[in-house]
């Protein structure tokens, strides 16, 4: 049985001044606060998001 990858993501910067769609992208990961970690599926659909917004979020 394969395991699925995961991708740990940590909000560090603020998405306050951001477009509304960054904004958005940065909730649809699971991010809310500065400094909060989601761990998401390693998907193409995920790295494309993190991606889109790789100047607010580090991956762990």
């Amino acid at each position: 049985m394969a395991q699925q990858q995961t991708l740990k993501v940590q909000l560090v910067k603020s998405p306050i001044g951001t477009k509304q769609s960054h904004r958005d992208t940065v909730r649809g990961l699971g991010l809310r606060k500065v400094n909060s970690v989601s761990e998401l599926e390693d998907t193409p659909a995920v790295r494309g998001m993190i991606n889109k917004i790789s100047y607010l979020v580090k991956v762990l």
